[in-house]
Protein backbone atom coordinates (compact mmCIF):
# COMPACT_ATOMS: atom_id res chain seq x y z
CA UNK A 1 0.00 0.00 0.00
CA UNK A 2 2.86 2.20 0.84
CA UNK A 3 4.28 2.39 -2.38
CA UNK A 4 0.89 3.09 -4.35
CA UNK A 5 0.72 6.16 -1.85
CA UNK A 6 0.62 8.93 -4.92
CA UNK A 7 -2.35 6.97 -7.03
CA UNK A 8 -4.44 6.30 -3.45
CA UNK A 9 -3.63 10.26 -2.93
CA UNK A 10 -6.08 10.77 -5.72
CA UNK A 11 -7.85 7.68 -6.14
CA UNK A 12 -9.67 7.37 -2.42
CA UNK A 13 -11.48 10.60 -2.57
CA UNK A 14 -12.46 10.13 -6.51
CA UNK A 15 -13.98 7.32 -5.33
CA UNK A 16 -15.60 8.34 -2.20
CA UNK A 17 -16.95 11.39 -3.95
CA UNK A 18 -20.05 9.62 -5.79
CA UNK A 19 -20.64 6.90 -2.85
CA UNK A 20 -21.49 10.42 -1.02
CA UNK A 21 -23.54 11.44 -3.56
CA UNK A 22 -25.49 8.12 -3.66
CA UNK A 23 -25.86 7.53 0.08
CA UNK A 24 -28.00 11.30 -0.03
CA UNK A 25 -28.09 10.99 3.41
CA UNK A 26 -26.42 14.50 5.29
CA UNK A 27 -24.83 11.98 8.25
CA UNK A 28 -23.55 8.92 5.42
CA UNK A 29 -22.33 11.28 3.13
CA UNK A 30 -20.46 13.75 5.98
CA UNK A 31 -18.45 10.50 7.65
CA UNK A 32 -17.23 9.35 3.87
CA UNK A 33 -16.06 12.77 3.08
CA UNK A 34 -14.50 12.67 6.37
CA UNK A 35 -12.93 9.35 5.76
CA UNK A 36 -11.66 10.67 2.54
CA UNK A 37 -9.99 13.80 4.08
CA UNK A 38 -8.66 12.18 6.31
CA UNK A 39 -7.25 9.11 4.83
CA UNK A 40 -5.33 11.89 2.03
CA UNK A 41 -3.65 14.33 5.00
CA UNK A 42 -2.83 10.71 6.31
CA UNK A 43 -1.37 10.01 2.99
CA UNK A 44 0.05 13.49 2.50
CA UNK A 45 2.14 13.43 5.43
CA UNK A 46 3.85 9.95 4.56
CA UNK A 47 4.91 11.15 1.24
CA UNK A 48 6.20 14.14 2.53
CA UNK A 49 8.05 11.91 4.97
CA UNK A 50 9.43 9.48 2.11
CA UNK A 51 10.52 12.60 -0.11
CA UNK A 52 12.65 14.04 2.65
CA UNK A 53 14.29 10.69 3.42
CA UNK A 54 14.60 9.17 -0.23
CA UNK A 55 14.37 12.11 -2.75
CA UNK A 56 11.90 12.43 -5.59
CA UNK A 57 9.22 9.63 -5.78
CA UNK A 58 8.49 8.68 -9.05
CA UNK A 59 4.87 6.24 -10.08
CA UNK A 60 4.28 5.44 -12.93
CA UNK A 61 0.22 4.60 -13.65
CA UNK A 62 -0.22 0.90 -14.50
CA UNK A 63 3.45 0.50 -15.13
CA UNK A 64 3.66 2.57 -18.39
CA UNK A 65 6.76 4.40 -17.77
CA UNK A 66 6.67 8.41 -19.20
CA UNK A 67 6.44 9.70 -21.92
CA UNK A 68 4.07 6.79 -23.23
CA UNK A 69 2.17 6.41 -19.66
CA UNK A 70 1.13 8.70 -17.34
CA UNK A 71 3.30 10.02 -14.52
CA UNK A 72 3.13 11.35 -10.85
CA UNK A 73 6.73 13.31 -9.59
CA UNK A 74 6.67 13.89 -6.24
CA UNK A 75 9.19 16.37 -5.02
CA UNK A 76 9.95 18.78 -2.08
CA UNK A 77 7.37 21.30 -3.77
CA UNK A 78 4.47 19.06 -4.49
CA UNK A 79 4.67 17.21 -1.16
CA UNK A 80 4.31 20.46 0.66
CA UNK A 81 1.61 21.67 -1.30
CA UNK A 82 -0.27 17.91 -0.65
CA UNK A 83 0.17 18.36 2.64
CA UNK A 84 -1.25 21.56 2.62
CA UNK A 85 -4.51 20.79 0.61
CA UNK A 86 -5.03 17.77 2.70
CA UNK A 87 -4.50 19.25 5.71
CA UNK A 88 -6.81 22.27 5.22
CA UNK A 89 -9.51 19.68 4.04
CA UNK A 90 -9.12 17.92 6.95
CA UNK A 91 -9.94 20.38 9.32
CA UNK A 92 -12.25 22.26 7.21
CA UNK A 93 -14.76 18.78 6.85
CA UNK A 94 -14.49 19.05 10.65
CA UNK A 95 -16.00 22.50 10.57
CA UNK A 96 -18.37 21.39 7.33
CA UNK A 97 -20.61 19.50 9.49
CA UNK A 98 -22.50 22.18 11.77
CA UNK A 99 -22.12 25.25 8.78
CA UNK A 100 -22.88 22.81 6.17
CA UNK A 101 -25.87 22.11 8.49
CA UNK A 102 -26.65 25.91 8.69
CA UNK A 103 -26.31 27.32 5.77
CA UNK A 104 -27.14 24.75 2.94
CA UNK A 105 -30.53 23.02 2.39
CA UNK A 106 -30.93 19.44 3.87
CA UNK A 107 -31.71 18.05 0.67
CA UNK A 108 -27.81 19.15 -0.98
CA UNK A 109 -25.78 18.28 1.78
CA UNK A 110 -24.65 14.81 0.24
CA UNK A 111 -24.27 16.69 -3.36
CA UNK A 112 -21.72 19.62 -0.94
CA UNK A 113 -19.69 16.49 0.31
CA UNK A 114 -19.58 14.74 -3.29
CA UNK A 115 -18.33 18.06 -4.69
CA UNK A 116 -15.89 18.57 -2.10
CA UNK A 117 -14.29 15.51 -2.23
CA UNK A 118 -13.65 15.92 -6.32
CA UNK A 119 -12.43 19.13 -5.29
CA UNK A 120 -9.72 17.37 -2.95
CA UNK A 121 -9.08 15.27 -5.67
CA UNK A 122 -8.58 17.97 -8.43
CA UNK A 123 -6.36 19.61 -5.98
CA UNK A 124 -4.04 17.56 -4.65
CA UNK A 125 -3.62 15.77 -8.90
CA UNK A 126 -2.40 19.07 -9.89
CA UNK A 127 -0.01 18.93 -6.97
CA UNK A 128 1.62 15.40 -7.81
CA UNK A 129 1.27 14.63 -11.95
CA UNK A 130 4.12 14.82 -13.57
CA UNK A 131 1.75 15.58 -17.01
CA UNK A 132 1.09 18.76 -18.20
CA UNK A 133 -1.81 17.53 -19.94
CA UNK A 134 -3.18 15.99 -16.75
CA UNK A 135 -2.67 19.24 -14.75
CA UNK A 136 -5.46 20.36 -17.11
CA UNK A 137 -7.79 17.73 -16.20
CA UNK A 138 -7.17 17.62 -12.73
CA UNK A 139 -7.69 21.64 -12.60
CA UNK A 140 -11.03 21.19 -14.64
CA UNK A 141 -11.86 18.53 -11.92
CA UNK A 142 -11.56 20.76 -9.43
CA UNK A 143 -12.48 23.93 -11.21
CA UNK A 144 -16.13 22.78 -11.52
CA UNK A 145 -16.73 21.15 -8.30
CA UNK A 146 -15.90 24.50 -7.02
CA UNK A 147 -18.37 26.15 -8.57
CA UNK A 148 -21.31 24.14 -7.70
CA UNK A 149 -20.04 24.54 -4.05
CA UNK A 150 -20.02 28.33 -4.31
CA UNK A 151 -23.75 28.02 -5.76
CA UNK A 152 -24.90 26.85 -3.15
CA UNK A 153 -24.71 29.27 -0.85
CA UNK A 154 -27.86 30.49 0.10
CA UNK A 155 -27.73 34.07 -0.76
CA UNK A 156 -29.27 34.23 -4.39
CA UNK A 157 -25.96 36.25 -5.42
CA UNK A 158 -24.12 32.84 -4.80
CA UNK A 159 -25.36 31.71 -8.41
CA UNK A 160 -24.16 35.21 -10.25
CA UNK A 161 -20.71 34.65 -8.29
CA UNK A 162 -20.21 31.14 -9.27
CA UNK A 163 -21.05 31.97 -13.27
CA UNK A 164 -18.87 34.92 -13.26
CA UNK A 165 -16.12 32.43 -11.82
CA UNK A 166 -17.15 30.14 -14.41
CA UNK A 167 -17.10 32.28 -17.10
CA UNK A 168 -13.41 33.86 -16.15
CA UNK A 169 -12.22 30.29 -15.13
CA UNK A 170 -13.19 28.76 -18.58
CA UNK A 171 -11.04 31.50 -19.90
CA UNK A 172 -8.20 30.76 -17.49
CA UNK A 173 -8.69 27.36 -18.61
CA UNK A 174 -8.95 27.59 -22.29
CA UNK A 175 -5.31 29.81 -22.04
CA UNK A 176 -4.20 27.01 -20.21
CA UNK A 177 -4.85 24.18 -22.35
CA UNK A 178 -3.34 26.33 -25.87
CA UNK A 179 -0.41 26.86 -24.18
CA UNK A 180 -0.09 22.84 -23.31
CA UNK A 181 -1.19 22.86 -27.11
CA UNK A 182 1.27 24.63 -28.22
CA UNK A 183 4.14 23.11 -26.40
CA UNK A 184 3.31 19.42 -27.52
CA UNK A 185 2.93 20.64 -31.28
CA UNK A 186 6.67 21.65 -30.72
CA UNK A 187 8.12 19.14 -28.39
CA UNK A 188 6.09 16.53 -29.18
CA UNK A 189 5.79 15.41 -25.08
CA UNK A 190 3.33 15.96 -22.12
CA UNK A 191 5.81 14.85 -19.46
CA UNK A 192 7.00 18.16 -17.35
CA UNK A 193 10.85 16.31 -17.42
CA UNK A 194 10.48 15.60 -21.40
CA UNK A 195 9.83 19.24 -21.51
CA UNK A 196 12.13 20.53 -19.50
CA UNK A 197 14.93 18.97 -21.38
CA UNK A 198 13.49 19.69 -24.86
CA UNK A 199 12.06 22.88 -24.45
CA UNK A 200 15.48 24.73 -24.24
CA UNK A 201 16.81 22.51 -27.91
CA UNK A 202 13.62 23.83 -29.74
CA UNK A 203 14.35 27.20 -28.79
CA UNK A 204 18.22 27.33 -29.34
CA UNK A 205 17.57 26.30 -32.84
CA UNK A 206 15.45 28.99 -33.65
CA UNK A 207 12.85 27.18 -35.34
CA UNK A 208 10.12 27.31 -32.39
CA UNK A 209 11.21 30.54 -30.85
CA UNK A 210 8.35 31.59 -31.30
CA UNK A 211 5.95 29.54 -30.73
CA UNK A 212 7.57 28.67 -27.35
CA UNK A 213 7.00 32.42 -25.89
CA UNK A 214 3.36 32.61 -27.12
CA UNK A 215 2.35 29.24 -25.20
CA UNK A 216 4.91 30.72 -22.08
CA UNK A 217 2.61 33.52 -22.07
CA UNK A 218 -0.63 31.57 -22.59
CA UNK A 219 0.24 29.45 -19.37
CA UNK A 220 1.15 32.68 -17.56
CA UNK A 221 -2.29 34.63 -18.40
CA UNK A 222 -4.35 31.66 -17.66
CA UNK A 223 -2.61 30.26 -14.31
CA UNK A 224 -2.66 33.93 -13.15
CA UNK A 225 -6.16 34.26 -13.80
CA UNK A 226 -6.81 30.90 -11.85
CA UNK A 227 -4.93 32.13 -8.71
CA UNK A 228 -6.50 35.82 -8.82
CA UNK A 229 -3.00 37.74 -9.53
CA UNK A 230 -4.31 41.38 -9.61
CA UNK A 231 -5.38 42.33 -12.41
CA UNK A 232 -7.00 39.08 -13.02
CA UNK A 233 -9.03 38.66 -9.51
CA UNK A 234 -12.42 39.77 -10.63
CA UNK A 235 -13.70 36.51 -9.51
CA UNK A 236 -12.41 36.10 -6.32
CA UNK A 237 -14.43 38.36 -3.90
CA UNK A 238 -18.09 37.71 -4.90
CA UNK A 239 -16.77 34.11 -4.81
CA UNK A 240 -15.54 34.15 -1.03
CA UNK A 241 -17.91 36.88 0.02
CA UNK A 242 -21.28 34.56 -1.24
CA UNK A 243 -19.71 31.20 -0.78
CA UNK A 244 -21.26 29.21 2.21
CA UNK A 245 -19.13 30.15 5.09
CA UNK A 246 -17.44 26.35 4.83
CA UNK A 247 -16.45 26.36 1.21
CA UNK A 248 -14.98 29.83 1.67
CA UNK A 249 -12.39 28.87 4.40
CA UNK A 250 -11.73 25.65 2.39
CA UNK A 251 -11.42 27.36 -0.99
CA UNK A 252 -9.28 30.60 0.45
CA UNK A 253 -7.24 28.26 1.88
CA UNK A 254 -6.29 25.88 -0.90
CA UNK A 255 -7.33 26.57 -4.41
CA UNK A 256 -5.35 29.86 -5.10
CA UNK A 257 -2.34 28.38 -3.30
CA UNK A 258 -2.30 24.89 -5.64
CA UNK A 259 -2.56 27.97 -8.69
CA UNK A 260 0.34 29.56 -7.27
CA UNK A 261 2.09 26.44 -7.36
CA UNK A 262 1.66 25.56 -11.03
CA UNK A 263 2.91 28.74 -11.41
CA UNK A 264 6.18 28.20 -10.08
CA UNK A 265 6.11 24.52 -11.62
CA UNK A 266 5.80 25.74 -15.08
CA UNK A 267 8.27 28.76 -14.30
CA UNK A 268 11.00 27.00 -13.06
CA UNK A 269 10.82 23.09 -13.89
CA UNK A 270 8.90 22.69 -17.43
CA UNK A 271 10.98 26.04 -18.78
CA UNK A 272 13.29 26.53 -16.26
CA UNK A 273 14.80 29.68 -14.47
CA UNK A 274 16.70 30.97 -16.98
CA UNK A 275 14.22 30.95 -19.98
CA UNK A 276 11.28 32.30 -17.32
CA UNK A 277 13.81 35.51 -16.40
CA UNK A 278 16.47 36.03 -18.60
CA UNK A 279 14.76 35.67 -21.76
CA UNK A 280 10.99 36.02 -20.98
CA UNK A 281 11.87 38.94 -18.15
CA UNK A 282 9.14 37.03 -15.95
CA UNK A 283 10.12 39.30 -13.48
CA UNK A 284 9.69 42.70 -15.06
CA UNK A 285 5.92 41.85 -15.14
CA UNK A 286 5.30 39.82 -12.43
CA UNK A 287 7.19 42.02 -9.95
CA UNK A 288 5.16 45.15 -10.64
CA UNK A 289 1.83 43.63 -10.66
CA UNK A 290 2.62 41.74 -6.78
CA UNK A 291 3.40 45.51 -5.88
CA UNK A 292 0.34 46.84 -7.24
CA UNK A 293 -1.78 43.81 -5.83
CA UNK A 294 -0.47 44.48 -2.04
CA UNK A 295 -0.94 48.15 -2.32
CA UNK A 296 -4.22 48.58 -4.15
CA UNK A 297 -6.10 45.32 -2.58
CA UNK A 298 -5.07 46.25 1.04
CA UNK A 299 -6.59 49.66 0.59
CA UNK A 300 -9.65 48.33 -1.13
CA UNK A 301 -10.13 45.83 1.87
CA UNK A 302 -10.00 48.86 4.28
CA UNK A 303 -12.88 50.52 2.72
CA UNK A 304 -15.13 47.27 2.87
CA UNK A 305 -18.04 46.39 4.91
CA UNK A 306 -18.62 42.84 4.87
CA UNK A 307 -16.01 41.47 6.14
CA UNK A 308 -15.79 38.24 4.51
CA UNK A 309 -15.38 40.41 1.23
CA UNK A 310 -12.45 42.40 3.08
CA UNK A 311 -11.31 39.18 3.67
CA UNK A 312 -11.33 38.37 -0.36
CA UNK A 313 -9.38 41.56 -0.99
CA UNK A 314 -6.98 40.73 1.35
CA UNK A 315 -6.63 37.28 -0.37
CA UNK A 316 -5.70 38.72 -3.06
CA UNK A 317 -3.28 41.09 -1.77
CA UNK A 318 -1.69 38.28 0.19
CA UNK A 319 -1.04 36.16 -3.11
CA UNK A 320 0.69 39.48 -4.39
CA UNK A 321 3.07 38.70 -1.52
CA UNK A 322 3.55 34.73 -3.02
CA UNK A 323 3.95 35.69 -6.74
CA UNK A 324 6.66 38.69 -4.99
CA UNK A 325 8.75 35.84 -3.53
CA UNK A 326 8.58 33.91 -6.88
CA UNK A 327 9.46 37.32 -9.10
CA UNK A 328 12.86 37.80 -6.78
CA UNK A 329 14.23 34.13 -8.66
CA UNK A 330 16.30 33.74 -5.78
CA UNK A 331 16.79 30.37 -2.81
CA UNK A 332 15.27 33.14 -0.54
CA UNK A 333 13.08 34.92 -1.97
CA UNK A 334 10.98 31.32 -3.76
CA UNK A 335 11.32 30.21 -0.41
CA UNK A 336 9.23 33.09 1.22
CA UNK A 337 6.36 32.56 -1.41
CA UNK A 338 6.45 29.02 -0.52
CA UNK A 339 6.68 29.52 3.52
CA UNK A 340 3.19 31.98 2.38
CA UNK A 341 1.94 29.29 1.10
CA UNK A 342 1.26 27.68 3.98
CA UNK A 343 1.22 30.39 6.19
CA UNK A 344 -1.45 32.01 4.47
CA UNK A 345 -3.76 29.10 4.45
CA UNK A 346 -3.40 28.45 8.04
CA UNK A 347 -4.20 32.64 9.01
CA UNK A 348 -6.35 32.97 6.21
CA UNK A 349 -8.41 29.62 7.35
CA UNK A 350 -8.82 30.71 10.71
CA UNK A 351 -10.11 34.14 10.15
CA UNK A 352 -13.19 32.67 7.13
CA UNK A 353 -13.71 30.33 10.13
CA UNK A 354 -14.24 32.80 13.04
CA UNK A 355 -16.57 34.68 10.23
CA UNK A 356 -18.81 31.75 9.80
CA UNK A 357 -19.11 31.10 13.05
CA UNK A 358 -20.74 34.79 13.50
CA UNK A 359 -22.71 34.12 10.54
CA UNK A 360 -23.78 30.87 12.10
CA UNK A 361 -25.13 32.99 15.29
CA UNK A 362 -25.87 36.24 14.07
CA UNK A 363 -26.79 35.57 9.85
CA UNK A 364 -24.22 38.43 9.27
CA UNK A 365 -21.09 39.52 8.98
CA UNK A 366 -21.46 43.25 8.33
CA UNK A 367 -19.74 45.64 10.56
CA UNK A 368 -22.70 47.24 11.89
CA UNK A 369 -23.89 43.56 12.96
CA UNK A 370 -21.07 42.90 14.99
CA UNK A 371 -20.77 45.19 17.69
CA UNK A 372 -20.43 43.70 21.08
CA UNK A 373 -19.51 40.62 19.46
CA UNK A 374 -16.36 40.62 21.65
CA UNK A 375 -17.98 40.14 24.69
CA UNK A 376 -20.82 37.85 23.39
CA UNK A 377 -19.16 35.82 21.29
CA UNK A 378 -15.03 36.24 23.12
CA UNK A 379 -13.84 32.82 21.65
CA UNK A 380 -14.92 33.48 18.35
CA UNK A 381 -13.55 36.90 18.33
CA UNK A 382 -10.13 36.26 19.69
CA UNK A 383 -9.61 33.26 17.08
CA UNK A 384 -10.45 36.21 14.66
CA UNK A 385 -7.70 38.17 16.52
CA UNK A 386 -5.63 35.06 16.56
CA UNK A 387 -5.63 35.39 12.74
CA UNK A 388 -5.72 38.80 12.30
CA UNK A 389 -2.10 38.86 14.20
CA UNK A 390 -0.97 36.46 12.10
CA UNK A 391 -2.18 38.61 8.98
CA UNK A 392 -0.34 41.60 10.42
CA UNK A 393 2.94 39.80 10.71
CA UNK A 394 3.04 40.51 14.54
CA UNK A 395 6.35 38.57 15.22
CA UNK A 396 6.24 34.99 16.63
CA UNK A 397 3.34 34.02 14.51
CA UNK A 398 3.43 32.35 10.92
CA UNK A 399 2.32 36.08 8.87
CA UNK A 400 6.07 37.73 10.33
CA UNK A 401 8.11 34.03 9.07
CA UNK A 402 6.80 34.60 5.14
CA UNK A 403 7.44 38.19 5.65
CA UNK A 404 10.86 38.45 7.67
CA UNK A 405 12.30 36.05 4.41
CA UNK A 406 10.59 38.35 1.88
CA UNK A 407 12.19 41.82 2.89
CA UNK A 408 15.68 39.36 3.18
CA UNK A 409 15.42 37.74 -0.17
CA UNK A 410 14.61 41.79 -1.57
CA UNK A 411 17.31 43.35 0.72
CA UNK A 412 19.97 40.67 -0.79
CA UNK A 413 19.28 42.03 -3.89
CA UNK A 414 19.70 45.53 -2.96
CA UNK A 415 15.45 46.44 -3.41
CA UNK A 416 14.40 48.58 -0.77
CA UNK A 417 11.45 49.93 -2.57
CA UNK A 418 10.19 46.17 -2.67
CA UNK A 419 10.81 45.42 1.22
CA UNK A 420 9.36 49.14 1.59
CA UNK A 421 6.07 47.76 -0.18
CA UNK A 422 5.90 44.54 2.37
CA UNK A 423 6.01 46.78 5.46
CA UNK A 424 3.87 49.34 4.13
CA UNK A 425 1.03 46.24 3.33
CA UNK A 426 1.19 45.03 7.15
CA UNK A 427 0.25 48.60 8.17
CA UNK A 428 -2.50 48.59 6.01
CA UNK A 429 -3.60 44.77 7.33
CA UNK A 430 -3.21 46.17 10.56
CA UNK A 431 -5.74 49.38 9.79
CA UNK A 432 -8.51 46.99 8.47
CA UNK A 433 -7.91 44.26 11.07
CA UNK A 434 -8.22 47.20 13.56
CA UNK A 435 -11.59 47.94 11.71
CA UNK A 436 -12.90 44.84 12.58
CA UNK A 437 -11.97 44.67 16.50
CA UNK A 438 -12.89 48.32 17.43
CA UNK A 439 -16.56 47.27 15.94
CA UNK A 440 -16.56 43.85 18.13
CA UNK A 441 -14.74 45.43 21.51
CA UNK A 442 -15.19 49.24 22.04
CA UNK A 443 -19.21 48.69 20.45
CA UNK A 444 -21.70 47.50 22.23
CA UNK A 445 -25.05 46.19 21.75
CA UNK A 446 -28.37 45.67 22.71
CA UNK A 447 -29.21 42.23 22.24
CA UNK A 448 -25.40 40.92 23.99
CA UNK A 449 -27.39 38.94 26.24
CA UNK A 450 -29.44 37.11 23.86
CA UNK A 451 -26.20 36.00 21.22
CA UNK A 452 -24.35 33.03 22.62
CA UNK A 453 -20.72 31.73 21.63
CA UNK A 454 -20.78 29.40 18.86
CA UNK A 455 -20.80 25.62 18.71
CA UNK A 456 -17.37 23.72 20.08
CA UNK A 457 -17.68 21.53 16.95
CA UNK A 458 -16.78 25.17 14.87
CA UNK A 459 -14.86 26.41 16.96
CA UNK A 460 -11.97 23.42 17.50
CA UNK A 461 -11.53 23.15 13.97
CA UNK A 462 -11.03 27.06 14.02
CA UNK A 463 -8.72 27.15 16.98
CA UNK A 464 -6.77 24.28 15.36
CA UNK A 465 -5.55 26.60 12.39
CA UNK A 466 -4.95 29.45 15.08
CA UNK A 467 -3.13 27.16 17.40
CA UNK A 468 -1.20 26.45 14.29
CA UNK A 469 -0.37 29.82 13.20
CA UNK A 470 1.18 30.32 16.23
CA UNK A 471 3.01 27.11 16.59
CA UNK A 472 4.49 27.45 13.09
CA UNK A 473 5.47 31.25 14.10
CA UNK A 474 7.08 30.32 17.11
CA UNK A 475 9.39 27.12 15.82
CA UNK A 476 9.59 28.48 12.38
CA UNK A 477 12.28 25.52 11.71
CA UNK A 478 9.92 23.11 10.37
CA UNK A 479 7.92 24.63 7.35
CA UNK A 480 11.41 27.02 6.54
CA UNK A 481 13.48 24.04 5.67
CA UNK A 482 10.76 22.15 3.92
CA UNK A 483 10.03 25.40 1.84
CA UNK A 484 13.95 25.90 1.54
CA UNK A 485 14.48 22.65 0.63
CA UNK A 486 12.02 22.99 -2.18
CA UNK A 487 13.44 26.29 -3.70
CA UNK A 488 16.73 24.86 -4.14
CA UNK A 489 14.64 22.07 -5.31
CA UNK A 490 13.06 24.29 -8.09
CA UNK A 491 16.12 26.61 -8.94
CA UNK A 492 18.23 23.35 -9.25
CA UNK A 493 20.62 24.37 -6.44
CA UNK A 494 22.17 21.41 -4.55
CA UNK A 495 21.84 21.77 -1.07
Amino acid sequence: MSQNLPALLVVVPMILAPLAALLNRPGPSWVVAAIGSWFSFGAALRLLGRVLDEGVVVYSLGGWAAPIGIEYRIDQVSAFVTVIVSSIAAIAILYARSSVRDEIHEDRHALFYAAFLLNVCGLLGISITGDVFNVFVFLEVSSLSAYAMIALGQDRRALTSAFQYLIMGSVGATFIVIGIGLLFVMTGTLGMADLAARIPAVWASGEGDRTIAVAFTFLTVGVTLKLALFPLHLWLPNAYTFAPSAVTGYMAATSTKVSVYLLMRFFFTVFGEQFSFEQMHLDMVLTPLALVSILAMSLVAIYQSNVKRLLAFSSVAQIGYMVLGISLGSVVGVAAGIIHLFNHAVMKGALFMAMGCVMYRIGSVRLEDMKGLGKAMPWTMAAFVGGGLSMIGVPLTVGFVSKWYLVQGALAQGRWAVAAVVMVGSLMALIYIWKVVEVAYFQRREDEADIREAPLSLLIPTWALVAASFWFGIDAGTTSSVAISAAETLLGVLP
